[in-house]
């Protein structure tokens, strides 16, 4: 029987050495701390950045029960068990623990390995880049820790999302098992997301499996000091986010130029090389702000890491970036978190004794090493001009990424996190890419207020969106299947509150290789094969894949990351440039060109949304099902998304034209079923038909079309096509009103990269349009800033189910009413 006492900051509750602590951050925060020991063991987050304490929560205890509350939330505590129910409060339950009791720990002794610094260390490389491994000296115990369960009893008409990034590409969580651990092509977030409004976070770095199955509905911890968890209520899904934000930290705004056009591949070689693509993408007029220097910047040779560039392919790297930054096009390079081959920057960390054991891999979770792992990256590259950085490999350590069998999924749980343990602490297996992110993130910040952190980042942990990252899927294969289930895994990454999420364009493997099991591609003409890792010139034969399948994949890949937080072209086997896809006037081409300007015009909707992240806990990408909890038939949507909360994305998952090796296909219908869900009604974003919800309809999808469908309800600002986001300013803009309920939408605009709005320089516009008086209303502009537009056109477009009207006005800041 727990026996409870009232603190001034939590609630306590005892049965025998079983502790259990409840305490609130905020109204709609709670923590939930257990232990089966005499002492707490309250070790310093990090995931969790608040401090706050609230302590203005009222208690009744009662014969079996005890009773704690807020303004927004209930919690009722079994006596006998400890059995946990939340409830909103109005006393309706969200979540609960099983009546019998929902935490297990299992005591274990936690060992470390000692290596010896000086020893000699095996290297070499595989697909994935340098590897590096040391021999142990000796293994050494380290702390008594436990191992956990927490079980639960979800509702049977809720849907979950979350839990970061996963292969399987699974959508509703509910039914499935997923196994937490990071991967080339796995990041963990382990946060929980419900239709009926809350979240749940665990503060855990170690591997975990999260059941809802046969076996039950739990989640399990392989190693934690003590179960620290966080209820996160809210009622809806922007409420969780921003309270998901106030635990955890606020994410900046990103460079208005990372939500461009980024085109990269496996791998520019030199200089003249990036040059001549930015100079063609100028050429034809095809909009392009990033593009991205790959492995590698440094030296031929044996030294991998090291970060700076080589004299012999970038023999000038501050005029070659000045040249870059002339056409608007800014430069991303890639950065390795493991250095070998004596580098001077693997000999400087190695000196100091700031490696992980392989002698090779820099120890990010001391502050000390990622100062200096900064410095190195800053006198190397960000003192030549260079923009963003692509901190590959960030797991940093696997070894499933060989053979030509894919190993059975527990085996490479076990693998992976077996070959992790033995240079990072198992409970810190999943941290290290968050710490690594910190390093860069505060590094470039106490270097630069006048260039914003962008951060392309192949591993995740929750928290990391405060460091200016972007995430991305990892090397995946180009096939439809692998297609598909990147909808549902970008939408459970971002459900998290892990706002930026990518992935590699048309796949990364091309071919398919029998020698790897992960290069598994299917597409084979006109690819280019491995190349060498040395040399200073491109290779001659890299002009891009020729079959037409892999062409109608790429395009209607393409189609789909048009609406993805970042818009990224990227792979190996070929080239992924625009006129390897046919010439001026071809289908393929055109289509392509049409997406890539219109993510141009979707800038000023995009970077608003952007800005509401953190502000009101928008979301660039969102389940619909989080959207729309209202309607449980949108619960296992896998194919479509909403993109910010006016535009409902609708992904076509299937060939039309071609199979693979160019095989034509016929008779196959040009469209797609979308379910619209029930509400006010839906406007088709092409046509502007208007659609009552609560219907599937066959929507029209030829090759030049992405199905995409706008709620009533919706304004959407529109921009001018322009060849970079710093272009044309001060061009018209249109304002798009799709009427049948109210709508509201804060315009907002800043100057595009520096933190300068920070302090509040930055403009905002509430654009509202009223139903009932059929009224669109423009407020008052609030801020400025030096950049700012003082005044433009504004084309006004006002949609119903009969018709359209158009107005024009100019804006200069003061309020003005349209009818």
């Amino acid at each position: 029987m727990y026996t409870f006492s009232k603190k001034q900051t939590s609630c306590m509750l005892s049965d025998g050495n079983k502790r259990l602590r409840i305490a609130f951050v905020n109204p709609a925060v709670i923590r939930v701390s257990y232990i089966e020991g005499d002492e707490w063991v309250d070790a310093p987050s990090s995931i969790v950045t608040s401090d706050a304490v609230f302590t203005d929560f009222q208690t009744l205890e009662e014969d079996d029960s005890i009773f704690i509350s807020t303004t927004e939330l209930q919690v009722r505590v079994s006596k006998a068990t400890g059995a946990i129910c939340f409830m909103d409060a109005d006393g309706k339950v969200l979540l609960q623990e099983p009546e019998r009791g929902g935490r297990s720990l299992t005591r274990k002794a936690v060992s470390r390995n000692v290596y010896d610094h000086t020893a000699e260390i095996k290297t070499g490389h595989n697909i994935d880049g340098a590897r590096a491994d040391g021999d142990v000296v000796e293994r050494v115990f380290d702390r008594h820790a436990f191992e956990a369960k927490l079980a639960f009893t979800f509702a049977e008409d809720e849907a979950l999302f979350g839990l970061g990034s996963h292969e399987e590409g699974y959508g509703n969580l509910r039914g499935k098992s997923q196994q937490l651990y990071q991967q080339n092509m796995k990041m963990v977030v382990p946060c929980l997301v419900s239709t009926k409004g809350y979240g749940l976070m665990w503060d855990c770095a170690s591997a975990m499996v999260f059941h809802d199955d046969a076996y039950g509905s739990y989640w399990w911890a392989e190693c934690v000091d003590q179960v620290e968890t966080y209820f996160i209520g809210g009622g809806n899904a922007s409420a969780v986010a921003k309270n998901y934000y106030a635990l955890t930290g606020t994410p900046p705004m990103l460079p208005r130029w990372a939500f461009g056009y980024v085109q990269s591949k496996e791998r520019y070689v030199n200089a003249e090389e990036i040059l001549d693509i930015a100079r063609e993408y100028r050429r034809r007029a095809i909009p392009l702000d990033v593009l991205v220097l790959d492995w590698k910047s440094w030296p031929d040779g044996p030294q991998w890491g090291q970060k700076n560039f080589d004299p012999v392919r970038f023999p000038n790297p501050g005029k070659f970036i000045e040249a870059l930054h002339a056409m608007g096009v800014k430069l991303m390079v890639s950065v390795w978190p493991i250095m070998s081959g004596e580098c001077a920057n693997q000999i400087e960390l190695r000196e100091k004794r700031l490696m992980l054991g392989n002698q090779s891999t820099y120890n990010a979770f001391d502050s000390n090493a990622r100062e200096i792992y900064w410095k190195q990256a800053e006198n190397g590259l960000f003192k030549h001009g260079v923009d963003a950085w692509w901190c590959d490999c960030t797991e940093p350590f696997e070894a499933d990424w060989t053979g030509k069998v894919k190993p059975e999924p527990h085996l490479r749980m076990i693998m992976n996190c077996d070959k992790a343990k033995q240079y990072i602490d198992e409970g810190q297996l999943s941290a290290y890419s968050l710490h690594h992110s910190q390093g860069i993130y505060e590094g470039q910040r106490s270097a630069s207020r006048e260039k914003r952190v962008l951060n392309l980042t192949r591993s995740a942990y929750a928290g990391q969106h405060r460091y200016g990252t972007v995430s991305w899927s990892g090397d995946i294969c180009a096939t439809w299947e692998v297609y598909r289930r990147s909808i549902p895994e970008g939408v459970n990454f971002c459900a998290t509150g892990e706002p930026y999420w990518t992935l590699d364009i048309g796949g990364f493997f091309l071919r398919d290789d029998p020698e790897m099991w992960f290069w598994s591609g299917d597409y084979e003409a006109g690819c280019r094969g491995l190349g060498t890792r040395e040399g200073p010139d491109p290779l001659e034969n890299d002009h891009g894949c020729t079959d037409r399948g892999f062409w109608e994949l790429y395009t209607r890949w393409l189609q789909y990351g048009c609406f993805l937080p970042m818009f990224r072209s990227h792979g190996t086997d070929a080239a992924r440039e625009i006129w390897r896809f046919g010439n001026e006037g071809d289908r393929f081409y055109e289509v392509i060109a049409k997406f890539i300007r219109l993510r141009m015009q979707l800038l000023p909707y995009i970077y608003s949304v952007a800005a509401e992240v953190s502000e009101s806990g928008l979301a660039l990408m969102r389940p619909v099902a989080m959207e729309v909890p209202q309607d449980p038939a949108t619960f296992n949507l896998t194919d479509q998304y909403f993109f910010g909360p006016g535009l409902m994305v609708c992904p076509v998952v299937h060939p039309m034209y071609y199979e693979r090796n160019s095989q034509p296909l016929e008779n196959v219908p040009e469209s797609r079923s979308v379910y619209l869900p029930k509400g006010e009604g839906w406007y088709d974003f092409w046509t502007k038909k208007f659609y009552e919800g609560g219907q599937t309809i066959e929507a029209a999808a030829p090759l030049e079309i992405l199905p995409v469908f706008v709620p009533a309800g919706t304004i959407l600002p529109l921009g001018p096509v322009m060849q970079h986001t710093g272009e044309s300013l001060d061009a018209p803009m249109e304002i798009h009103v799709y009427s049948g309920v109210d709508a509201s939408f804060v315009w907002y605009e800043d100057a595009g990269d520096s933190y300068a709005y920070e302090n509040g320089e930055c403009a905002r516009v509430v654009l509202n349009w009223n139903e009932a008086d059929q009224k669109l209303s423009i407020s008052n502009r609030e801020g400025a800033f030096d950049e700012m537009v003082k005044s433009r056109a504004l084309h006004i477009r006002i949609y119903s189910s009969t018709g359209i009207l158009e107005h024009s006005v100019d804006y200069d800041g003061r309020k003005i009413e349209v009818r």
